[in-house]
C-alpha cells in the first residue's frame, strides 16, 4: 500500500473511486446522511484541493484508490478531518495509515488543531482515532460525538481530569 497526497490532477478519479467502493452504510458513516451518488456540488467540494486550505491523501494498493482522507481549513488554526476507507480494505491499517499522514500533512499546512463529527454508531472510526490520535478530546453533542485532538497535544494543557470527562461524555 501506497499513502501519497491528492491534487487537483489526481482528485477526481480518486474521489470517484473510493466513493464507489462504499457501501450504503459506508457511506452513511461518512456523509452522515444517505448518499447514493455524489451531487456536482459535493463532488466540486471533495475534488478542489490546493495543499494549503485543502489537502488529501490517497491510500493505493496496484494504483487503485482504496481510501482518502482529507483536512480543510475552518479558521486560522483549526481543521476538520474525514477518512473513507473501501469496504474491502476496512479494518487493514488503511484508515490508520492515512489518519498518521493526514496528521503530517495538516501540521506542514500550520494546522494547530484537528476535529471531526462522527456519528456514534461509527465504532471503527471511533477506536481508529484513539488508537492514531493519543489524547483526542471526544465529546457527546447531540446526535454526534465532537473530536478535538491538539496537534501539539504533548505542549497543550490537557489535564487527567479533561481526558476522564470526555470519556464519561461518551
Amino acid at each position: 500500500m501506497r499513502v501519497t497526497e491528492l491534487d487537483r490532477d489526481t482528485a477526481p478519479e480518486a474521489v470517484d473511486a473510493v466513493f464507489a467502493g462504499l457501501s450504503a452504510r459506508s457511506r452513511y458513516l461518512r456523509f452522515h446522511s444517505p448518499t447514493p451518488r455524489l451531487t456536482a456540488s459535493a463532488r466540486r467540494v471533495l475534488v478542489d484541493v490546493d495543499g494549503e486550505r485543502h489537502a488529501a491523501v490517497c491510500a493505493r494498493v496496484g494504483g487503485d484508490p482504496i481510501g482518502i482522507a482529507r483536512v480543510i481549513r475552518t479558521g486560522e488554526c483549526g481543521a476538520e478531518i474525514a477518512v473513507a476507507v473501501v469496504d474491502l480494505w476496512q479494518r487493514r491499517g488503511v484508515g490508520r495509515r492515512l489518519l498518521e499522514e493526514l496528521t503530517t500533512v495538516a501540521a506542514r499546512m500550520g494546522v494547530a488543531e484537528l476535529h471531526g463529527d462522527v456519528l456514534p454508531d461509527n465504532h471503527a472510526m471511533l477506536a481508529l482515532v484513539r488508537k492514531v490520535l493519543p489524547g483526542v478530546t471526544l465529546r457527546r453533542e447531540a446526535d454526534t460525538i465532537e473530536l478535538s485532538y491538539p496537534l501539539a497535544w504533548v505542549t497543550a494543557e490537557t489535564t487527567d481530569a479533561d481526558l476522564v470527562a470526555s470519556l464519561r461524555d461518551l
